[in-house]
């Protein structure tokens, strides 16, 4: 059963990846993938690099065990990060997403999830970072159309 639940996770996470990577290839020029606008006050830009350094952390690092260092504040604060490096970094994303998640067993995602301080099963947190990584790809969209006339 922790297969099937483990290679669903997969397939969602690579899909919502795809689609960001979709998104990205729709901006018709990198400037406006970090322009902020009224109220708008994250970038698409920026909420890539949000995504792709919270699943490294979450998944990569506190599941992997890659040794994968978060920066945060990097992630908004960072900008013009050229959009062949954020795909690049997409796609290895995904790549980790799949090896690790590949490796869990039933107990593992039963457990307690150890890098948080709520006290969640590893598959309810693989879930919310989930439900994450759709809500943000859901703002991009939402920029994308807002600022692409």
């Amino acid at each position: 059963m922790e297969k099937e639940f483990t290679q669903s996770l997969i397939t969602q996470f690579v899909d919502q990846l795809d689609q960001l990577i979709a998104e990205i290839n729709l901006y018709d020029e990198d400037g406006i993938l970090w322009k902020v606008q009224n109220k708008v006050t994250n970038s698409a830009g920026n909420l890539c690099l949000h995504l792709i350094g919270n699943l490294n952390h979450f998944i990569g690092y506190g599941l992997g065990s890659t040794g994968y260092i978060r920066e945060r504040d990097k992630e908004f604060l960072d900008k013009n990060v050229p959009t062949e490096k954020i795909i690049s970094d997409i796609q290895a994303t995904k790549k980790m997403i799949a090896s690790v998640l590949d490796t869990l067993d039933k107990e593992t995602l039963l457990k307690p999830y150890p890098h948080i301080k709520i006290e969640w099963t590893t598959m309810y947190f693989l879930i919310h970072l989930n439900k994450h990584l759709a809500y943000h790809l859901g703002q991009i969209n939402y920029h994308r159309r807002f600022l692409i006339k």
